[in-house]
């Protein structure tokens, strides 16, 4: 007697992967914004897909701040909207002009993390289709509700980010 099941993905079977939604963002042929929440940090990827693995155009993480001057938190609104701007840029100079967002099994609500990087590479001048009700406050951003040193802090590292 025949087995009448098949065996589901080992990344679907570990919770890891939504190949469903995955396949509904490839069918659209664009370059995907790749947004993930760490403990620690927010890492920024474009991909592209390729049969044998998506391939990576820009990769940017919120930890890499530091050498803008960016002296606190990798993991706060302030920090991820600098990312999201940072990587914006580097992804204009790779010749991305819009993406789709991919957040993956990550839940997000409006106004959070994922959504301030969305709205640092809008800024920086890439198309994005996401609606602007998601964004968090502009003082959130720049981070008045952490402290009132928070808003300098973020207007210096912009000033440096948009240098070059």
């Amino acid at each position: 007697m025949k087995a009448n099941y098949t065996i589901p993905y080992k990344r679907k079977k570990q919770g890891r992967t939504n190949y469903k939604k995955r396949l509904a963002l490839l069918k659209s042929r664009e370059t995907r914004l790749v947004i993930r929440k760490t403990n620690t940090q927010i890492i920024i990827q474009f991909t592209n897909y390729k049969p044998d693995g998506d391939e990576v155009i820009v990769s940017y993480n919120s930890s890499k701040l530091k050498e803008d001057g960016w002296k606190d938190s990798y993991k706060n609104l302030p920090s991820a909207y600098l990312a999201g701007y940072k990587a914006g840029l580097l992804a204009q100079k790779k010749g991305v002009k819009k993406a789709v967002l991919d957040t993956g099994l990550q839940i997000h609500k409006k106004g959070n993390r994922i959504y301030s990087a969305v709205k640092g590479i809008v800024d920086s001048g890439l198309k994005i289709p996401v609606d602007e009700k998601v964004y968090p406050k502009e003082e959130r951003v720049k981070g008045e509700h952490i402290s009132k040193e928070y808003p300098v802090l973020f207007e210096k590292t912009m000033k440096k980010i948009s240098k070059g």
